[in-house]
């Protein structure tokens, strides 16, 4: 039986949801040090499908970019039970009431449901920024790396 949903306080004003051991938080803004770390856990293939090339690091304007937090802006980052180092990252960038949508889950915790938790996360979050539809961002042929959950997804 699947554990309920807990939303946590994680520190003043900010929550966290806990579901069957993965923490899912909004990332704080310019918090490089997070989408680093994520970044480090991807393979040269993970990143390849990812960024559509080779890609051995991200430049500083990249990382603040990736870790921009704001009212367009919007990061989860996930952390699975046990792992200090955080295990993934969701985003949507807003284009009015439609928003593009990109995931990255480090390839040791691939396979193990966290981003369809971080897919849950980020549609309940956009639903109720009045978000009603996302547009996925993801390299030629990639399509199915994104979590079922947000395939041609309404979030209405």
């Amino acid at each position: 039986m699947r554990d309920p949903i807990v939303l946590r306080p994680n520190q003043p004003g900010l929550l966290s949801r806990y579901e069957d051991g993965v923490t899912v938080r909004l990332l704080r803004d310019g918090d490089t040090a997070t989408v680093s770390a994520v970044f480090a856990r991807s393979s040269n293939a993970s990143r390849r499908r990812r960024f559509g090339g080779a890609k051995p690091r991200l430049s500083e304007s990249e990382l603040a970019r990736l870790a921009r937090v704001d009212q367009e802006h919007h990061v989860l980052v996930a952390y699975a039970d046990g792992d200090p180092v955080p295990a993934g990252l969701a985003r949507f960038v807003r284009r009015g009431h439609a928003a593009e949508v990109a995931f990255a889950v480090a390839d040791e915790h691939q396979g193990r449901g966290i981003g369809s938790k971080l897919a849950r996360a980020l549609v309940a979050d956009a639903r109720a920024a009045g978000i009603v539809e996302f547009r996925p961002i993801v390299s030629h042929g990639d399509r199915g790396i994104l979590p079922r959950s947000v395939r041609g997804v309404k979030t209405t």
